[in-house]
């Protein structure tokens, strides 16, 4: 059950946005979906391509780490060769790899984790790694929790001014190289932001005072939207044909919701 000071991730407002009942169904009941192998193979693999950029930012050999696997020696060689405005270190300047902040909004502890996070006396750069080809549409990232969470915490607790601030991804499996896609940040946008936040939450509050003292079921998303289709909790929230109902109850939920990893 959420309770005061309750850690809040991007993951898990991505979610609260898209589909409340589904979040309801994983972070209150704690009910999960189940993993396929492919699915188990690129989050390991994401996984060790996190670990590898993380141990290389540290000064630490990766040589042993990657001789074994080809593919992932690839990606990294290609990623360091693509961006070394970013990857080679510069003085005077900090960076932190799997740096990880709070920031206390409302009774909520908003937690982020920037997979490298370089300052210095004027500019902040927050950078996250994408195991997987760049998206066709850029708005897609704009409206991520991702994006816009990120940004703000930086904001709040830093002495940076938002302008100051700006955020890449990387994704390193692009074709014929790594490809990255830039977000720069203003004043306005951080307000923006602040306002979605408070509404979203002012809803979460809201909605779990309903579930708690009335035992009144999180709103679900409109069927009209398609999420529906693909999710593993459609039987459960009875959006799904007798025919597919069928076929899926012989799946049970796994126990936790796979979230992408952290080192």
């Amino acid at each position: 059950m959420l309770s005061s000071l309750t850690p809040l991730s991007q993951g898990q407002l991505n979610l609260l946005e898209t589909c409340p009942r589904k979040f309801q169904h994983i972070y209150l009941e704690q009910l999960g979906t189940p993993v396929s192998p492919e699915q188990q193979e690129r989050l390991a693999w994401g996984s060790r391509f996190h670990l590898l950029m993380q141990q290389r930012e540290l000064g630490l050999p990766i040589e042993s780490l990657v001789e074994e696997d080809a593919q992932l020696q690839h990606w990294v060689t290609a990623l360091v060769n693509t961006a070394t405005d970013v990857l080679t270190p510069v003085p005077q300047t900090f960076r932190e790899s799997e740096h990880c902040r709070t920031l206390n909004f409302r009774g909520y502890l908003l937690t982020v984790i920037y997979d490298l996070l370089i300052e210095d006396e004027t500019n902040a750069q927050i950078l996250d790694w994408k195991t997987y080809p760049l998206p066709k549409k850029k708005t897609w990232l704009t409206k991520d929790w991702q994006t816009r969470l990120y940004l703000y915490v930086l904001a709040e607790t830093s002495d940076y001014t938002p302008e100051q601030i700006s955020m890449t991804y990387w994704f390193v499996k692009s074709q014929p190289q790594p490809q990255s896609i830039k977000f720069t940040y203003s004043n306005a946008q951080h307000e923006k932001t602040g306002q979605e936040l408070t509404r979203l939450l002012n809803k979460l509050d809201r909605w779990m005072e309903d579930y708690c003292e009335k035992g009144i079921l999180f709103p679900q998303v409109s069927q009209e939207k398609g999420y529906c289709n693909e999710c593993n909790f459609a039987i459960r929230c009875e959006r799904t044909s007798e025919g597919v109902m069928s076929e899926r109850s012989n799946l049970l939920p796994s126990l936790a919701e796979i979230q992408e990893v952290s080192i």
